[in-house]
């Protein structure tokens, strides 16, 4: 039996993360794409971390810095009465976290294909810096962006060990696609385990072709 609760809210998280990513990895990957700067390479190895944290490691900290003893889980707590931890919005906090290597590093590679000398022409032709983004930074980089895009909300629909310390089991709050197959394995129920991994494994599968059709799509209207 396919869990249609869980399923929706996973969808909505990875939408959610994908969506509140999108300006700040932008940011930062042209920050980082173009500038040299002292510390760049730990900001870098900060960013990338959460690519080699085992998850139960990065869940620990997040939990600790999230929990309603912390000032971030106290401050929320005063402004909006509830608990940081344990509901949907630390849930997509915690999402924010560990999925900003698979948001920053694409865009950041594709920012850095960008010509210097292309953008030094966009301004020496009276361009602002933030039409030069819109017009020539953006275009160019697009491919990256919905690399990042795709791969953010992949990755968010199968994420257990973060969003399980995190956001736990709960129905309807926290409980995402992930956590409602581990949970009908662990009741022996192989058959709606298999039905909602075979789910998952589609729109996976779905996204990323669609990426690629897409990105091969964008190449030949360059190339003509």
């Amino acid at each position: 039996m396919m869990d249609w609760q869980a399923l929706q809210l996973s969808l909505l998280l990875g939408c959610s993360t994908a969506a509140l990513l999108l300006p700040c990895a932008i940011i930062i990957a042209r920050w980082l794409a173009w500038r040299r700067f002292r510390g760049r390479n730990l900001a870098q190895a900060a960013i990338a971390l959460p690519l080699i944290l085992p998850p139960t490691v990065l869940g620990y900290y997040l939990l600790t810095v999230l929990g309603n003893q912390s000032p971030v889980g106290e401050a929320f707590n005063a402004l909006f009465d509830e608990s940081l931890v344990f509901s949907f919005q630390g849930l997509l906090l915690a999402s924010f976290i560990f999925n900003i290597p698979f948001a920053v590093q694409p865009m950041q590679n594709a920012f850095r294909t960008i010509p210097d000398d292309l953008r030094e022409a966009a301004w020496c032709c009276g361009l602002s810096g933030w039409r030069t983004f819109w017009k020539i930074e953006l275009p160019l980089a697009w491919p990256g962006v919905l690399s990042a895009l795709v791969l953010t909300f992949a990755h968010t629909l199968g994420e257990f060990g973060v969003v399980l310390m995190v956001g736990g089991n709960i129905p309807g709050e926290t409980r995402t696609i992930a956590i409602a197959i581990y949970d009908r394995v662990q009741a022996f129920d192989n058959r709606s385990a298999g039905l909602m991994s075979a789910t998952l494994l589609l729109i996976s599968m779905a996204a990323i072709t669609l990426m690629y059709a897409f990105n091969d799509r964008l190449d030949r209207r360059r190339g003509g």
